[in-house]
């Protein structure tokens, strides 16, 4: 495979949850450039098993590793993981995250769901980025999922929205800090996605009613989440850095 401007030819990438969903479309793409990738996930290893053969099948290098990233031990093995099956650590895209389904007012919201959402979404994004950054090659990309939730809040969902707000923030800290070393952070704010975590407000036309209310007509698909993100970790990305690229189909417009 040749290089060219839209290639990563050479790099090795690691994306969790990057089994299915955004994080599936998103190690897809990247093989498809030519990175190798080592795919993260939980529980679903045969979901990880048939994403490494995608990617094997695109002539790339493939690994799987499973641990729990909401931890600092789970998040460390993944990436040393990644460094050795691959032979070092250039992109490291964060897709893995909680969406708890049901709406809680948050005079209801107890402790319990707290702190499950924040362990998920918040310090797990926490482990990754700080392993990764150790390891990583200068010049390297972090591309962090967050959401819309995270810019305008989510009425009955305040713990999601919370999480994914505390992202942003930390995306904009962390580009500064890494930025003499040539690693960009960024993040990608997506609305609805057509995916398995969307499936309950989806049913019983709630898809139609959703896609009614975006100005583009339709719901992203995966495949239009991960293209911005894997566009974030090419070369001529490379004075793109604490940014929150929407992609929401112009559902919210952020100045």
């Amino acid at each position: 495979m040749t290089a060219t401007p839209f290639s990563l030819v050479g790099k090795k990438a690691i994306v969790t949850g990057g089994s299915r969903g955004i994080g599936g479309a998103v190690t897809r793409q990247l093989a498809q450039a030519g990175a190798d990738v080592c795919i993260g996930y939980h529980s679903r290893s045969a979901d990880a098993n048939k994403a490494a053969g995608e990617v094997r099948a695109l002539g790339r290098k493939a690994a799987t590793h499973s641990s729990d990233i909401s931890t600092a031990d789970g998040a460390q093995s993944l990436i040393a993981h990644a460094v050795k099956e691959l032979g070092g650590l250039d992109i490291c895209i964060h897709s893995a995250g909680v969406w708890p389904v049901q709406d809680v007012a948050i005079t209801d919201l107890d402790d319990a769901r707290w702190a499950h959402t924040m362990r998920q979404n918040v310090d797990a994004m926490f482990y990754i980025a700080r392993a990764a950054a150790r390891v990583m090659h200068d010049g390297g990309r972090i591309v962090l999922v967050s959401s819309t939730a995270g810019q305008r809040g989510e009425s009955f969902h305040a713990d999601y929205g919370a999480s994914k707000g505390a992202m942003i923030s930390f995306v904009k800290s962390m580009a500064i800090e890494v930025a003499s070393r040539g690693i960009t952070v960024n993040s990608i704010a997506p609305g609805w996605v057509d995916t398995e975590m969307c499936e309950l407000p989806f049913a019983d036309g709630g898809k139609e009613r959703i896609a009614k209310g975006i100005p583009v007509g339709r719901i992203a698909s995966a495949d239009d989440i991960a293209f911005p993100i894997v566009c974030l970790c090419f070369d001529g990305a490379r004075h793109i850095t604490g940014e929150i690229v929407n992609v929401n189909g112009g559902s919210v417009l952020c100045g």
